[in-house]
């Protein structure tokens, strides 16, 4: 039992931690608690002896170790995926230790916690963002309770406390999704933007199938296949650039149910451009980058090549490109046959294609702007509207020198607020729309579901047969408004996706 000990004017606690080592009673600072009675003493000395007999005992002195220093051992301590390794550093370092750092592990209150929270969401950073920082918060100091630094975690969030905004998911911010035939005139627009087929396949391909970003870059052409798409692995995008191979999130490997049409599409894509081996991992993949490849030469027609072809200067053909009326019409003819030899695309890399796209480059340059009608701000530059020539319509982009001038209309918002991400959400409201079962749709997503109703329910032939016929009807449909508009596309793939869909409407 433990035992009170007289000093000058006060009480302390003395207990047993171990055969013959005692220590006294202190507080979470490491100072001795000076009790007024003996009484008062000894009843702390006894807690104290009882905590250590239930192997409950924590140092004080030991909770004097700052939170940086506790962080750092802690980090070094995790063997977790690489992209887990990476966002656990980033919430840290950016988010955390700026508050935390010179603070010891036992002085952080849920005073302190608290007021970290409100100048994060001050700073203007969204309340997903922040709950996320908090978890990892929570996740550090309940490992330091464990280790006995302390007795509680005051990154806890106790019931009924604190700011209700944003802390149920069924309130958070509605998630921007589209339509079959949103899907289809953004991947349009975006194949427009880059000069190419490749958007309009790939942003088809998400739009229908819920493919997560990692797996649609790290998508490999044997599992493309008639039924469906099969994902195995994913590319994840490090800080450092670099793009790692590895297994889906969270493991989900799953095979896609996809109706024939979109497959049919993707193999198409694959036989067209035939994916060669990449540098980085030794692979082929279903798509490319955007943009020549860093460091590489160039091996695509310019612009000086079509004027050494057509007998003409530069200039006289980027006259001609930009304002054909001006040029005599056997110039003109001299110069679209050199453009036709030479296969010249303009806007387009002039060296061959980077081995993958990269989210920002993607999503900045071609996915925002085919979604919104208007570049994003980068840097100094204010975003602006995508200046196009509005026949053949949805019209072609403006590039060059005066393309504001040049240009006579501009794309009008189809979804303000998608992201590549908000094409998964649209294809499991497309599911939601199409009755899909719910054990079903987390097979197709990717989801786990543990409950006790999802062990009892299966997947059958006739789910996956509704399914491919439902996304085929609405597929139709978009295809049958997008004709509403205008018969062909410049779009050479959707081109024979709508003038196959007129000889079935003609039969």
């Amino acid at each position: 039992m433990g035992y009170a000990e007289k000093r000058n004017g006060y009480w302390r606690g003395r207990y047993k931690i171990g055969p013959g080592k005692y220590g006294t009673v202190k507080d979470d600072h490491g100072n001795t608690i000076r009790f007024r009675s003996r009484r008062d003493a000894e009843k702390a000395a006894d807690d104290a002896e009882a905590k250590v007999r239930a192997e409950k005992y924590r140092d004080p002195a030991a909770g004097r170790i700052t939170f940086g220093a506790f962080v750092g051992r802690w980090f070094a301590t995790l063997d977790l995926a690489a992209s887990s390794m990476q966002n656990y550093r980033h919430h840290i370092e950016e988010h955390l230790l700026p508050t935390f750092e010179p603070i010891a592990i036992a002085d952080i209150t849920d005073l302190d916690v608290a007021a970290w929270e409100k100048a994060e969401r001050a700073a203007g950073y969204a309340e997903s963002s922040i709950r996320t920082w908090r978890s990892t918060l929570h996740l550090v100091l309940a490992d330091a309770v464990e280790a006995g630094l302390r007795e509680s975690n005051p990154a806890a969030r106790r019931r009924g406390r604190g700011k209700r905004a944003g802390r149920s998911h069924k309130r958070s911010p509605e998630k921007a999704v589209t339509t079959a035939l949103g899907v289809l005139l953004i991947a349009e627009r975006a194949a427009l933007l880059s000069g190419r087929d490749d958007e309009f396949v790939a942003i088809t391909l998400m739009g229908f199938t819920g493919m997560r970003w990692g797996e649609v870059v790290g998508l490999e052409p044997a599992y493309v296949r008639p039924a469906g798409v099969r994902v195995e692995w994913q590319l994840y995008e490090l800080d450092s650039g670099e793009l790692l191979r590895c297994p889906p999130k969270d493991d989900s490997r799953r095979t896609i149910v996809a109706p024939a049409w979109l497959t049919a599409m993707v193999s198409e894509h694959i036989a067209r451009t035939s994916p060669r081996a990449c540098s980085c991992h030794g692979l082929a993949y279903v798509f490319r980058g955007y943009g020549a490849a860093r460091g590489a030469t160039g091996t695509g027609a310019k612009l000086a090549d079509v004027a050494r072809r057509a007998g003409v200067s530069t200039g006289t053909v980027s006259t001609c490109l930009n304002w054909p009326d001006s040029v005599a019409d056997d110039t003109r003819a001299r110069i679209d046959r050199a453009i036709a030899d030479l296969g010249y695309v303009r806007g387009a890399a002039s060296g061959p294609p980077a081995a993958h796209w990269r989210r920002n480059n993607f999503a900045g340059r071609l996915f925002q702007p085919a979604v919104t009608g208007r570049y994003p701000t980068r840097g100094r530059r204010v975003d602006t509207v995508v200046p196009i020539l509005g026949s053949p319509w949805p019209g072609v982009p403006v590039r060059g020198r005066g393309a504001a001038v040049r240009a006579d209309s501009c794309w009008t918002p189809v979804a303000l607020g998608l992201t590549p991400h908000g094409l998964r959400h649209t294809y499991k409201t497309l599911m939601e729309e199409l009755g899909t079962s719910h054990k079903f749709m987390d097979e197709q997503m990717g989801h786990e579901d543990g409950s006790v109703q999802a062990r009892y329910s299966h997947v059958t032939a006739a789910m996956r047969d509704q399914l491919v016929t439902g996304l085929t009807r609405v597929w139709r449909e978009a295809l049958d408004a997008r004709m509403q508009f205008a018969a062909r596309s410049p779009v050479a793939t959707l081109d024979r996706l709508l003038a196959a869909r007129r000889t079935e409407l003609s039969q």
